[in-house]
Protein backbone atom coordinates (compact mmCIF):
# COMPACT_ATOMS: atom_id res chain seq x y z
CA UNK A 1 0.00 0.00 0.00
CA UNK A 2 1.25 3.78 -0.73
CA UNK A 3 2.04 5.87 2.41
CA UNK A 4 0.23 9.35 1.61
CA UNK A 5 2.83 12.06 2.25
CA UNK A 6 1.40 14.48 4.44
CA UNK A 7 1.57 18.19 3.43
CA UNK A 8 3.31 21.02 4.79
CA UNK A 9 1.92 22.01 8.18
CA UNK A 10 2.34 25.58 8.38
CA UNK A 11 4.68 28.39 7.24
CA UNK A 12 7.09 27.86 10.06
CA UNK A 13 8.37 24.25 9.48
CA UNK A 14 9.70 25.58 5.99
CA UNK A 15 13.26 26.61 5.38
CA UNK A 16 14.01 30.64 5.90
CA UNK A 17 14.92 30.75 2.57
CA UNK A 18 11.90 29.74 1.08
CA UNK A 19 10.25 32.62 2.96
CA UNK A 20 7.84 34.21 -0.03
CA UNK A 21 7.78 37.66 -0.71
CA UNK A 22 5.47 40.54 0.02
CA UNK A 23 2.57 40.41 -0.62
CA UNK A 24 1.65 37.08 -0.61
CA UNK A 25 -1.12 35.48 -2.33
CA UNK A 26 -3.91 32.52 -1.14
CA UNK A 27 -4.82 30.12 -3.71
CA UNK A 28 -8.05 32.21 -3.60
CA UNK A 29 -6.10 35.47 -4.39
CA UNK A 30 -3.83 34.79 -6.29
CA UNK A 31 -3.62 37.42 -9.43
CA UNK A 32 -4.05 36.62 -13.06
CA UNK A 33 -3.82 38.67 -16.01
CA UNK A 34 -4.84 36.28 -19.08
CA UNK A 35 -3.18 37.94 -22.06
CA UNK A 36 -2.68 34.96 -24.56
CA UNK A 37 -6.07 33.74 -23.61
CA UNK A 38 -7.85 37.16 -25.13
CA UNK A 39 -5.73 36.28 -28.84
CA UNK A 40 -8.30 35.42 -30.89
CA UNK A 41 -9.51 31.77 -31.24
CA UNK A 42 -7.44 30.51 -33.53
CA UNK A 43 -4.06 30.59 -31.19
CA UNK A 44 -6.14 28.56 -28.31
CA UNK A 45 -8.87 26.24 -27.23
CA UNK A 46 -10.92 26.56 -24.14
CA UNK A 47 -11.03 23.44 -22.15
CA UNK A 48 -11.14 22.09 -18.86
CA UNK A 49 -8.82 20.17 -16.83
CA UNK A 50 -10.50 16.33 -16.28
CA UNK A 51 -10.96 16.02 -12.53
CA UNK A 52 -8.12 13.29 -11.16
CA UNK A 53 -9.19 11.20 -8.31
CA UNK A 54 -8.09 11.24 -4.93
CA UNK A 55 -5.57 13.05 -5.71
CA UNK A 56 -2.62 13.57 -3.21
CA UNK A 57 0.77 15.70 -2.91
CA UNK A 58 3.89 14.08 -3.83
CA UNK A 59 5.79 17.17 -3.21
CA UNK A 60 6.18 20.55 -3.57
CA UNK A 61 8.63 23.63 -4.22
CA UNK A 62 8.30 26.74 -1.83
CA UNK A 63 10.73 28.16 -4.33
CA UNK A 64 8.88 28.70 -7.15
CA UNK A 65 5.53 29.77 -4.89
CA UNK A 66 7.61 32.71 -4.65
CA UNK A 67 7.80 33.22 -8.28
CA UNK A 68 3.93 33.98 -8.43
CA UNK A 69 3.35 35.58 -4.70
CA UNK A 70 2.04 32.13 -3.03
CA UNK A 71 2.43 31.82 0.52
CA UNK A 72 4.09 28.23 0.80
CA UNK A 73 1.96 27.46 3.68
CA UNK A 74 -1.05 27.25 1.19
CA UNK A 75 0.38 23.93 0.63
CA UNK A 76 -0.49 22.64 3.93
CA UNK A 77 -4.51 23.52 2.97
CA UNK A 78 -6.78 20.30 1.31
CA UNK A 79 -8.14 22.12 -0.93
CA UNK A 80 -4.68 22.73 -2.65
CA UNK A 81 -4.56 19.44 -4.16
CA UNK A 82 -7.89 20.05 -5.15
CA UNK A 83 -6.40 23.16 -7.30
CA UNK A 84 -3.22 21.68 -8.83
CA UNK A 85 -4.92 18.40 -9.87
CA UNK A 86 -7.20 20.27 -12.09
CA UNK A 87 -10.54 19.74 -9.67
CA UNK A 88 -11.35 22.80 -9.03
CA UNK A 89 -10.56 25.94 -10.71
CA UNK A 90 -8.67 28.84 -9.61
CA UNK A 91 -10.60 32.24 -9.24
CA UNK A 92 -9.51 34.32 -12.69
CA UNK A 93 -7.97 31.30 -14.15
CA UNK A 94 -9.30 30.72 -18.10
CA UNK A 95 -7.94 27.13 -18.83
CA UNK A 96 -7.03 26.95 -22.58
CA UNK A 97 -4.94 24.36 -25.18
CA UNK A 98 -2.15 26.33 -26.72
CA UNK A 99 -2.10 25.29 -30.69
CA UNK A 100 1.29 24.74 -32.63
CA UNK A 101 2.65 23.02 -35.30
CA UNK A 102 6.48 21.68 -35.46
CA UNK A 103 9.01 19.79 -37.58
CA UNK A 104 9.45 16.29 -35.34
CA UNK A 105 12.78 14.53 -36.02
CA UNK A 106 12.92 16.95 -39.22
CA UNK A 107 9.07 15.84 -40.39
CA UNK A 108 6.73 18.87 -40.21
CA UNK A 109 3.55 17.57 -38.44
CA UNK A 110 1.12 20.53 -39.57
CA UNK A 111 -0.80 20.51 -36.19
CA UNK A 112 0.26 19.35 -33.00
CA UNK A 113 -0.84 21.62 -29.57
CA UNK A 114 -1.36 21.27 -25.75
CA UNK A 115 -2.47 17.34 -26.16
CA UNK A 116 -1.96 16.73 -22.30
CA UNK A 117 -0.82 20.41 -20.80
CA UNK A 118 -3.84 22.78 -19.83
CA UNK A 119 -2.74 26.73 -19.09
CA UNK A 120 -5.04 28.01 -16.63
CA UNK A 121 -3.44 31.30 -16.87
CA UNK A 122 -1.02 33.73 -16.17
CA UNK A 123 -0.48 35.06 -12.40
CA UNK A 124 1.55 38.12 -11.78
CA UNK A 125 3.52 37.48 -9.20
CA UNK A 126 4.32 39.87 -5.68
CA UNK A 127 7.20 41.14 -7.56
CA UNK A 128 5.33 42.02 -10.65
CA UNK A 129 6.99 39.00 -12.77
CA UNK A 130 4.32 37.13 -14.61
CA UNK A 131 4.09 33.02 -15.11
CA UNK A 132 2.04 31.18 -17.30
CA UNK A 133 1.09 28.35 -14.60
CA UNK A 134 0.14 25.20 -16.55
CA UNK A 135 -0.71 21.57 -15.90
CA UNK A 136 0.95 19.19 -17.53
CA UNK A 137 -1.45 16.21 -17.65
CA UNK A 138 -4.75 17.50 -16.63
CA UNK A 139 -6.43 15.10 -19.29
CA UNK A 140 -7.61 15.26 -22.76
CA UNK A 141 -7.48 18.41 -24.91
CA UNK A 142 -9.02 18.97 -28.51
CA UNK A 143 -5.36 18.36 -29.63
CA UNK A 144 -4.65 15.03 -27.55
CA UNK A 145 -5.00 12.79 -30.57
CA UNK A 146 -5.37 9.17 -29.51
CA UNK A 147 -3.89 10.14 -26.34
CA UNK A 148 -5.40 10.51 -22.73
CA UNK A 149 -4.02 13.90 -21.69
CA UNK A 150 -2.70 11.96 -18.49
CA UNK A 151 1.03 11.98 -17.41
CA UNK A 152 2.42 9.48 -15.29
CA UNK A 153 4.96 9.97 -12.02
CA UNK A 154 7.99 8.74 -13.51
CA UNK A 155 8.18 11.37 -16.33
CA UNK A 156 6.50 13.90 -14.24
CA UNK A 157 9.18 13.55 -11.46
CA UNK A 158 11.88 13.64 -14.07
CA UNK A 159 10.53 17.03 -15.22
CA UNK A 160 10.27 18.57 -11.74
CA UNK A 161 13.81 17.77 -10.66
CA UNK A 162 15.08 18.63 -14.30
CA UNK A 163 13.87 21.83 -14.43
CA UNK A 164 14.90 23.19 -10.65
CA UNK A 165 18.30 21.50 -11.04
CA UNK A 166 18.45 23.52 -14.54
CA UNK A 167 17.72 26.60 -12.84
CA UNK A 168 20.13 26.21 -10.22
CA UNK A 169 22.68 25.56 -12.74
CA UNK A 170 22.40 28.66 -14.57
CA UNK A 171 20.37 27.81 -17.38
CA UNK A 172 16.85 29.34 -18.53
CA UNK A 173 14.49 26.75 -17.97
CA UNK A 174 10.54 26.34 -16.87
CA UNK A 175 9.87 25.76 -12.84
CA UNK A 176 7.81 23.63 -11.20
CA UNK A 177 5.39 24.41 -8.55
CA UNK A 178 4.43 20.83 -7.29
CA UNK A 179 3.42 17.18 -8.22
CA UNK A 180 -0.19 16.11 -7.15
CA UNK A 181 -0.58 12.10 -7.56
CA UNK A 182 -3.27 10.02 -7.93
CA UNK A 183 -3.60 5.83 -7.84
CA UNK A 184 -5.60 6.25 -10.90
CA UNK A 185 -3.57 3.55 -13.76
CA UNK A 186 -2.41 5.54 -16.65
CA UNK A 187 -1.44 2.79 -19.26
CA UNK A 188 2.07 3.23 -21.27
CA UNK A 189 4.40 0.14 -22.00
CA UNK A 190 3.10 -0.46 -18.65
CA UNK A 191 0.57 0.53 -15.98
CA UNK A 192 1.76 3.33 -14.08
CA UNK A 193 0.09 5.92 -11.88
CA UNK A 194 -1.26 8.94 -12.50
CA UNK A 195 0.41 12.45 -11.83
CA UNK A 196 -0.11 16.08 -12.65
CA UNK A 197 2.58 18.66 -12.80
CA UNK A 198 2.40 22.07 -12.59
CA UNK A 199 4.99 24.06 -14.87
CA UNK A 200 5.74 27.89 -14.72
CA UNK A 201 7.09 29.64 -17.31
CA UNK A 202 7.16 33.33 -18.69
CA UNK A 203 5.53 32.34 -22.26
CA UNK A 204 5.11 28.61 -23.64
CA UNK A 205 4.77 29.99 -27.58
CA UNK A 206 7.38 27.76 -29.17
CA UNK A 207 9.06 28.43 -32.83
CA UNK A 208 6.08 25.55 -33.69
CA UNK A 209 3.53 28.45 -33.19
CA UNK A 210 4.79 30.36 -35.76
CA UNK A 211 5.31 27.45 -37.91
CA UNK A 212 1.62 26.64 -37.89
CA UNK A 213 0.03 29.74 -39.12
CA UNK A 214 2.70 29.94 -41.97
CA UNK A 215 2.30 26.59 -43.06
CA UNK A 216 -1.30 27.61 -43.34
CA UNK A 217 -0.64 30.76 -45.23
CA UNK A 218 -2.19 32.78 -42.77
CA UNK A 219 0.12 35.56 -42.51
CA UNK A 220 -1.59 37.93 -40.00
CA UNK A 221 -1.81 35.44 -38.32
CA UNK A 222 2.10 35.49 -38.14
CA UNK A 223 2.29 38.93 -37.53
CA UNK A 224 -0.18 38.91 -34.56
CA UNK A 225 1.84 36.66 -32.61
CA UNK A 226 5.07 37.97 -33.74
CA UNK A 227 3.51 41.61 -32.38
CA UNK A 228 2.24 40.03 -29.06
CA UNK A 229 5.42 38.14 -28.27
CA UNK A 230 7.44 41.28 -28.69
CA UNK A 231 5.28 43.16 -26.14
CA UNK A 232 4.90 41.04 -23.82
CA UNK A 233 8.86 39.61 -24.07
CA UNK A 234 10.26 41.61 -26.18
CA UNK A 235 8.84 45.31 -24.88
CA UNK A 236 12.14 47.30 -25.74
CA UNK A 237 11.73 46.22 -29.58
CA UNK A 238 8.15 47.00 -29.68
CA UNK A 239 8.86 50.51 -31.11
CA UNK A 240 11.68 50.28 -33.37
CA UNK A 241 11.12 50.09 -37.10
CA UNK A 242 12.64 46.73 -37.69
CA UNK A 243 11.53 45.31 -34.94
CA UNK A 244 10.62 41.53 -36.79
CA UNK A 245 14.54 41.81 -37.20
CA UNK A 246 15.72 42.27 -33.99
CA UNK A 247 13.42 40.06 -32.62
CA UNK A 248 14.55 36.90 -34.81
CA UNK A 249 18.46 38.25 -33.70
CA UNK A 250 17.15 38.19 -29.73
CA UNK A 251 15.46 34.52 -30.71
CA UNK A 252 18.82 33.49 -32.28
CA UNK A 253 21.33 34.67 -29.70
CA UNK A 254 19.47 33.45 -26.76
CA UNK A 255 19.22 29.91 -28.28
CA UNK A 256 22.71 29.89 -29.03
CA UNK A 257 23.84 30.73 -25.63
CA UNK A 258 21.26 28.57 -24.36
CA UNK A 259 22.51 25.43 -25.86
CA UNK A 260 26.28 26.56 -25.16
CA UNK A 261 24.87 26.30 -21.58
CA UNK A 262 23.69 22.65 -22.56
CA UNK A 263 26.82 21.52 -23.67
CA UNK A 264 29.18 23.07 -21.19
CA UNK A 265 27.27 21.55 -18.59
CA UNK A 266 26.97 18.35 -20.50
CA UNK A 267 22.89 18.32 -20.66
CA UNK A 268 21.22 16.31 -23.93
CA UNK A 269 17.93 17.34 -24.71
CA UNK A 270 16.81 14.05 -26.60
CA UNK A 271 13.84 15.64 -28.34
CA UNK A 272 14.63 19.51 -30.05
CA UNK A 273 11.83 19.42 -32.43
CA UNK A 274 10.74 23.29 -32.98
CA UNK A 275 7.62 22.49 -31.06
CA UNK A 276 9.82 21.95 -28.10
CA UNK A 277 11.88 25.41 -28.81
CA UNK A 278 11.01 27.88 -26.80
CA UNK A 279 10.74 31.66 -28.45
CA UNK A 280 12.67 33.28 -25.45
CA UNK A 281 15.51 30.94 -24.96
CA UNK A 282 14.40 28.36 -22.31
CA UNK A 283 14.84 24.66 -22.10
CA UNK A 284 11.51 23.36 -22.07
CA UNK A 285 9.03 20.24 -22.46
CA UNK A 286 11.60 17.45 -20.80
CA UNK A 287 11.27 14.16 -21.84
CA UNK A 288 14.31 11.88 -22.71
CA UNK A 289 17.12 13.88 -21.18
CA UNK A 290 20.60 13.40 -19.46
CA UNK A 291 23.21 14.61 -18.15
CA UNK A 292 26.68 13.15 -19.62
CA UNK A 293 27.78 10.22 -17.09
CA UNK A 294 31.56 9.68 -18.88
CA UNK A 295 31.90 12.01 -22.11
CA UNK A 296 30.45 10.68 -24.99
CA UNK A 297 30.49 13.58 -27.78
CA UNK A 298 27.27 11.21 -29.77
CA UNK A 299 25.84 10.38 -26.86
CA UNK A 300 21.92 9.55 -27.70
CA UNK A 301 19.62 10.18 -24.49
CA UNK A 302 16.58 9.23 -26.33
CA UNK A 303 16.04 5.42 -26.92
CA UNK A 304 13.77 6.83 -29.86
CA UNK A 305 15.97 8.94 -31.83
CA UNK A 306 17.03 6.06 -33.55
CA UNK A 307 19.32 8.26 -36.44
CA UNK A 308 20.89 10.00 -33.76
CA UNK A 309 19.46 13.49 -34.96
CA UNK A 310 19.39 14.91 -31.16
CA UNK A 311 22.97 13.23 -29.88
CA UNK A 312 24.71 15.46 -27.67
CA UNK A 313 27.43 16.76 -30.31
CA UNK A 314 24.27 17.24 -33.10
CA UNK A 315 22.93 19.84 -30.84
CA UNK A 316 24.22 23.29 -31.68
CA UNK A 317 23.57 22.45 -35.57
CA UNK A 318 20.11 21.19 -34.52
CA UNK A 319 19.48 24.99 -32.95
CA UNK A 320 20.48 26.68 -36.35
CA UNK A 321 18.29 24.15 -38.39
CA UNK A 322 15.18 24.85 -35.77
CA UNK A 323 16.00 28.97 -36.15
CA UNK A 324 16.12 28.30 -39.74
CA UNK A 325 12.71 27.12 -39.58
CA UNK A 326 11.69 30.08 -37.73
CA UNK A 327 12.99 32.17 -39.66
CA UNK A 328 11.16 30.85 -42.92
CA UNK A 329 8.38 31.52 -40.47
CA UNK A 330 8.57 35.13 -40.24
CA UNK A 331 9.91 35.76 -43.79
CA UNK A 332 7.25 38.01 -44.84
CA UNK A 333 7.46 40.06 -41.72
CA UNK A 334 11.36 41.19 -42.14
CA UNK A 335 12.39 39.85 -45.84
CA UNK A 336 15.28 37.33 -46.61
CA UNK A 337 18.36 39.54 -45.97
CA UNK A 338 16.90 40.69 -42.89
CA UNK A 339 16.66 36.30 -41.69
CA UNK A 340 20.16 35.45 -43.54
CA UNK A 341 22.11 38.28 -41.37
CA UNK A 342 20.67 37.39 -38.28
CA UNK A 343 20.68 33.41 -38.58
CA UNK A 344 24.68 34.14 -39.56
CA UNK A 345 24.62 35.30 -35.92
CA UNK A 346 24.01 32.19 -34.70
CA UNK A 347 27.47 30.34 -35.12
CA UNK A 348 29.82 33.10 -33.85
CA UNK A 349 26.86 33.42 -31.04
CA UNK A 350 27.35 30.10 -29.51
CA UNK A 351 31.16 30.04 -30.11
CA UNK A 352 31.70 32.63 -28.23
CA UNK A 353 29.45 31.73 -25.24
CA UNK A 354 30.63 27.96 -25.40
CA UNK A 355 34.27 29.60 -25.10
CA UNK A 356 34.03 31.56 -22.52
CA UNK A 357 32.07 29.03 -20.33
CA UNK A 358 34.58 26.45 -20.80
CA UNK A 359 37.38 28.87 -19.77
CA UNK A 360 35.01 29.53 -16.67
CA UNK A 361 34.98 26.15 -16.29
CA UNK A 362 38.90 25.35 -16.28
CA UNK A 363 39.17 28.66 -14.34
CA UNK A 364 40.74 30.77 -16.69
CA UNK A 365 40.49 34.34 -16.85
CA UNK A 366 41.77 35.72 -20.33
CA UNK A 367 41.14 34.52 -23.84
CA UNK A 368 44.33 33.25 -25.77
CA UNK A 369 44.41 31.86 -28.73
CA UNK A 370 45.41 28.26 -27.69
CA UNK A 371 42.36 28.01 -25.69
CA UNK A 372 40.25 26.41 -28.09
CA UNK A 373 42.90 23.49 -28.93
CA UNK A 374 43.39 22.96 -25.13
CA UNK A 375 39.63 22.67 -24.59
CA UNK A 376 39.07 20.04 -27.55
CA UNK A 377 42.24 18.04 -26.84
CA UNK A 378 40.80 17.77 -23.11
CA UNK A 379 37.18 16.82 -24.48
CA UNK A 380 39.08 13.70 -26.49
CA UNK A 381 41.12 12.77 -23.28
CA UNK A 382 37.81 12.30 -21.60
CA UNK A 383 35.78 10.82 -24.49
CA UNK A 384 39.05 8.14 -25.46
CA UNK A 385 38.88 6.64 -21.58
CA UNK A 386 35.07 7.84 -20.83
CA UNK A 387 36.22 9.57 -18.16
CA UNK A 388 33.09 11.35 -15.80
CA UNK A 389 32.65 14.82 -17.29
CA UNK A 390 31.37 16.48 -14.31
CA UNK A 391 33.18 14.63 -11.85
CA UNK A 392 36.48 14.68 -13.86
CA UNK A 393 35.52 19.35 -13.90
CA UNK A 394 34.76 18.70 -10.36
CA UNK A 395 37.92 17.43 -9.39
CA UNK A 396 40.06 19.65 -11.69
CA UNK A 397 39.30 22.37 -9.13
CA UNK A 398 41.98 21.40 -7.10
CA UNK A 399 44.54 21.28 -10.19
CA UNK A 400 47.52 23.26 -8.37
CA UNK A 401 50.76 25.55 -10.16
CA UNK A 402 53.11 22.75 -8.86
CA UNK A 403 52.74 18.32 -9.35
CA UNK A 404 50.56 16.96 -6.39
CA UNK A 405 48.12 14.62 -4.79
CA UNK A 406 45.20 16.88 -6.84
CA UNK A 407 46.89 15.30 -9.90
CA UNK A 408 47.09 11.49 -8.85
CA UNK A 409 43.36 11.90 -8.36
CA UNK A 410 42.72 13.12 -11.60
CA UNK A 411 45.30 10.86 -13.46
CA UNK A 412 43.38 7.68 -11.65
CA UNK A 413 40.33 8.80 -13.56
CA UNK A 414 42.24 7.87 -17.31
CA UNK A 415 43.60 4.71 -18.36
CA UNK A 416 45.87 7.03 -20.40
CA UNK A 417 47.62 8.25 -17.88
CA UNK A 418 50.31 9.70 -20.16
CA UNK A 419 48.06 11.04 -22.17
CA UNK A 420 46.32 13.05 -19.41
CA UNK A 421 50.19 13.87 -17.85
CA UNK A 422 50.94 15.84 -21.40
CA UNK A 423 47.68 17.88 -20.96
CA UNK A 424 48.28 18.64 -17.81
CA UNK A 425 51.56 19.75 -18.55
CA UNK A 426 50.07 22.12 -21.35
CA UNK A 427 46.76 23.09 -18.94
CA UNK A 428 49.76 24.21 -16.26
CA UNK A 429 51.51 26.47 -18.78
CA UNK A 430 48.38 28.07 -19.39
CA UNK A 431 47.49 28.82 -16.34
CA UNK A 432 50.87 29.78 -15.76
CA UNK A 433 50.89 32.81 -18.28
CA UNK A 434 48.18 34.26 -16.82
CA UNK A 435 49.71 34.36 -13.39
CA UNK A 436 46.85 32.10 -12.18
CA UNK A 437 46.38 32.08 -8.67
CA UNK A 438 45.67 28.69 -6.55
CA UNK A 439 43.85 29.85 -4.13
CA UNK A 440 41.20 32.31 -5.92
CA UNK A 441 41.41 29.83 -9.23
CA UNK A 442 39.54 27.02 -6.56
CA UNK A 443 37.03 29.48 -5.53
CA UNK A 444 36.58 30.54 -9.06
CA UNK A 445 36.02 27.21 -10.22
CA UNK A 446 33.50 25.31 -7.51
CA UNK A 447 31.25 27.90 -8.31
CA UNK A 448 30.85 26.84 -11.73
CA UNK A 449 31.55 23.23 -11.91
CA UNK A 450 28.95 22.10 -10.05
CA UNK A 451 29.07 18.85 -7.83
CA UNK A 452 25.65 17.69 -8.31
CA UNK A 453 23.99 16.79 -11.35
CA UNK A 454 20.55 15.31 -11.94
CA UNK A 455 21.99 11.48 -13.25
CA UNK A 456 19.41 9.30 -14.51
CA UNK A 457 20.35 6.45 -12.23
CA UNK A 458 19.53 8.64 -9.01
CA UNK A 459 16.53 9.82 -10.84
CA UNK A 460 15.67 6.20 -11.28
CA UNK A 461 16.18 5.17 -7.97
CA UNK A 462 14.29 7.81 -6.21
CA UNK A 463 11.31 7.71 -9.04
CA UNK A 464 10.97 4.26 -7.62
CA UNK A 465 10.72 4.63 -4.21
CA UNK A 466 8.17 7.03 -5.23
CA UNK A 467 6.19 4.29 -6.87
CA UNK A 468 6.24 2.61 -3.77
CA UNK A 469 4.90 4.97 -2.42
CA UNK A 470 8.12 7.14 -0.45
CA UNK A 471 7.97 10.09 -1.78
CA UNK A 472 10.52 11.53 0.44
CA UNK A 473 13.79 11.01 -1.98
CA UNK A 474 12.35 13.30 -4.33
CA UNK A 475 12.12 15.90 -1.50
CA UNK A 476 15.42 15.03 -0.21
CA UNK A 477 16.83 15.17 -4.07
CA UNK A 478 15.32 18.34 -5.01
CA UNK A 479 17.12 20.22 -1.96
CA UNK A 480 20.63 18.81 -2.67
CA UNK A 481 19.98 20.18 -6.65
CA UNK A 482 19.10 23.41 -5.47
CA UNK A 483 22.83 23.69 -4.12
CA UNK A 484 24.27 22.37 -7.03
CA UNK A 485 27.96 23.78 -6.19
CA UNK A 486 27.84 23.32 -2.42
CA UNK A 487 29.30 20.29 -0.43
CA UNK A 488 26.39 18.69 1.00
CA UNK A 489 27.86 16.08 4.22
CA UNK A 490 25.38 13.23 3.59
CA UNK A 491 24.15 13.67 0.06
CA UNK A 492 27.40 12.32 -1.60
CA UNK A 493 25.74 9.41 -2.88
CA UNK A 494 23.58 11.83 -5.45
CA UNK A 495 27.48 12.86 -6.79
CA UNK A 496 28.55 9.13 -7.59
CA UNK A 497 28.61 7.99 -11.18
CA UNK A 498 26.55 4.97 -12.03
CA UNK A 499 28.43 2.09 -10.36
CA UNK A 500 30.01 0.18 -12.89
CA UNK A 501 28.52 -2.54 -14.56
CA UNK A 502 25.32 -1.06 -13.63
CA UNK A 503 22.30 -1.21 -16.31
CA UNK A 504 22.00 1.85 -18.46
CA UNK A 505 18.87 3.65 -17.49
CA UNK A 506 16.91 4.24 -20.62
CA UNK A 507 14.38 6.73 -21.55
CA UNK A 508 12.47 7.45 -24.94
CA UNK A 509 9.60 9.60 -25.91
CA UNK A 510 7.03 8.10 -23.51
CA UNK A 511 9.35 9.67 -20.61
Amino acid sequence: MREKKEPVSSSKTLPQQYAAPSPVSTLETLRFDNTYARLPGAFSRRVRPTPLPSPYLVSFNADAADLIGLDPAEAARPEFVEYFAGNRPLAGAEPIAAIYAGHQFGVFVPQLGDGRAILLGEAVGGAGGRWDVQLKGAGRTPFSRSGDGRAVLRSTVREYLCGEAMHALGVPTTRALCIVGSDEPVFRETVESAAVLTRLAPTHVRFGTFELFYSRGQHERVRELADYVIAQHFPHLAEEGDKYGRFLREVVGRTARLIAQWQAVGFAHGVMNTDNMSVVGLTMDYGPFGFLDEYDAGHICNHSDYGGRYAFDQQPGVGLWNLSRLAQSLLHLLGQKAATDALEEYAPAFAGAYAGLMRARLGLQVERPEDPGLIAALLDALQADAVDYTLFLRRLCAFAAEPGEADERLRDMFVDRARFDAWAADYRARLAAESSDDAARRERMTRVNPLYVLRNHVAQGVIERAQRGDFSGIDDLLRVLQRPFDEQPGMEAFAEPPPAGARRVVVSCSS
